[in-house]
């Protein structure tokens, strides 16, 4: 998984093109399956994707320790390496499988 990952991190075009297609294939998923509108999967998945990136972000960031490293004006407490293209990723998987719960759980045909 970590090498797949790695791979789908080397450019943001990469990046975004999974996030686009994990986004897709849910979408696809809850409009087949549980009779939801393309507009409102799009809306629901975009408001579980962006509320878990969120949830997302602040882990596995260390603070830069390096002093020579420390811009002037940076805050020290911001991560040395916030790895924004893996956290995107994790954050469609993650988004995929509360997303198609919360579809499954919730009576929302017709959203």
């Amino acid at each position: 998984m970590s090498a797949l990952l790695q791979t789908l991190t080397t450019s943001t075009g990469r990046t975004l093109g999974t996030v686009l297609a994990l986004g897709a294939a849910t979408v696809a998923i809850a409009v087949a399956l549980f009779g939801l509108s393309i507009f409102g999967a799009v809306a629901l998945y975009f408001v579980v994707w962006w509320t878990l990136l969120f949830a997302i972000l602040p882990l596995r960031n260390q603070a830069e320790t390096d002093p020579a490293r420390l811009v002037p004006g940076q805050d020290p407490g911001a991560p040395a390496s916030p790895r924004l293209r893996e956290k995107a990723i994790w954050t469609s998987l993650v988004a995929s499988v509360v997303f198609v719960v919360t579809v499954a759980v919730l009576p929302l045909a017709g959203l």
